[in-house]
């Protein structure tokens, strides 16, 4: 009920509310709506963050973020003698250490503007830093991913069906486009790998214009045939080969220096459970700041500025290098047609 009356107030009431001399800053009333506006605008853009190990941010606990998982035993081989115990094992627990880094933007808004807009100006500013924050820690998390040491590369493909191995970046073409077979070479190294699954799948993060090429093969499967609308994870695309796909336009695009000439090559990650961690947007992580016009004191003595901006602390990775594998491959319809993100 509250946050109907905020979007329907008059702007020059709300204007007037945010710069009141006896109050410059907001309410907490007003901290939680903007708050929770700039985190719903934010989460649709953290393709990237839902399937790691989630770590939150402690308050008061530095910089430094311990991931941790146990070790698997060895296997016991050896036969129990009869009234003899073994000497058992120890569970020895495996840390990971990453360090946070805080990141964060604004934008300025003028007195003239806010007088003037039709439309809720402070709204739309959070709405804006939701979307730049969003994808800004989504591509914080994505680079790491993308660091990682097992890359498959698509074949290149002849005109009578003839494949050539290809062992680097730079030679692949536009023959090399994603298949289905691909995807199966890769979910076996992960099965031999004892990669865990995430909820009975692999998870497969792609661009959409290097999905356009996977789901021409009659094998791939809509999300209705095998998962209930209500268990869909966001962006979900479809399935095969065991493996789940989330599609986003923020999935690794590699250009210039390193690619093919004039093409540009997509990245797609197939990936089990805890193959990385990354911190938790819940918690405070993502913050919005709003200060209004008169906050700044002499550095504002007409009253003519006021700022929206946000600012995050994010850290992400790798934990288990053979949990996770990228394949680069490029599209004969749109490699030529996009540059790196």
């Amino acid at each position: 009920m509250y946050e109907n009356v905020i979007l329907q107030m008059d702007l020059q009431l709300f204007a007037d509310v945010m710069n009141s001399t006896t109050t410059p800053g907001l309410s907490a009333e007003m901290k939680t709506y903007y708050d929770k506006n700039l985190i719903m605008m934010a989460k649709p853009n953290l393709v990237h963050h839902q399937f790691g190990q989630k770590r939150p941010i402690p308050k008061h606990g530095g910089k430094k973020i311990e991931f941790r998982r146990f070790a698997s035993l060895p296997k016991a081989t050896s036969p129990l003698t009869e009234g003899i115990t073994p000497p058992g094992q120890t569970l020895e627990v495996l840390t990971v250490e990453a360090e946070l880094q805080q990141y964060g933007d604004y934008v300025k808004l003028t007195d003239q503007l806010e007088l003037t807009a039709i439309d809720n100006v402070i709204v739309e500013a959070t709405d804006l830093c939701g979307n730049q924050g969003g994808q800004t820690l989504d591509t914080v998390v994505r680079n790491v991913m993308n660091s990682g040491t097992n890359v498959f590369y698509a074949p290149k493909v002849a005109a009578d069906g003839t494949e050539t191995e290809v062992e680097s970046r730079a030679n692949l073409d536009e023959t090399c486009v994603l298949t289905c077979d691909l995807i199966d070479q890769v979910v076996a190294f992960l099965k031999a790998q004892n990669a865990p699954k995430i909820n009975g799948y692999y998870v497969g993060i792609i661009h959409p214009y290097a999905a356009y090429d996977l789901r021409k093969d009659e094998r791939w499967r809509k999300p209705k045939e095998y998962c209930d609308p209500e268990h869909l994870y966001n962006g979900e695309l479809g399935e095969y080969g065991g493996v789940r796909f989330v599609d986003s336009s923020e999935a690794k695009i590699f250009s210039g220096e390193g690619c093919p000439a004039g093409l540009s090559v997509f990245s797609t990650l197939i990936l089990g459970e805890n193959a990385y961690g990354v911190t938790d947007i819940e918690g405070g992580n993502m913050e919005v700041i709003v200060k209004p016009k008169g906050s700044a004191g002499t550095a504002d003595p007409l009253n003519q500025r006021s700022t929206v901006g946000w600012k995050a602390m994010e850290t992400a990775e790798i934990l288990i290098e053979n949990y996770m594998v990228r394949i680069e491959s490029c599209s004969k319809k749109y490699s030529s047609m996009v540059s790196e993100n």
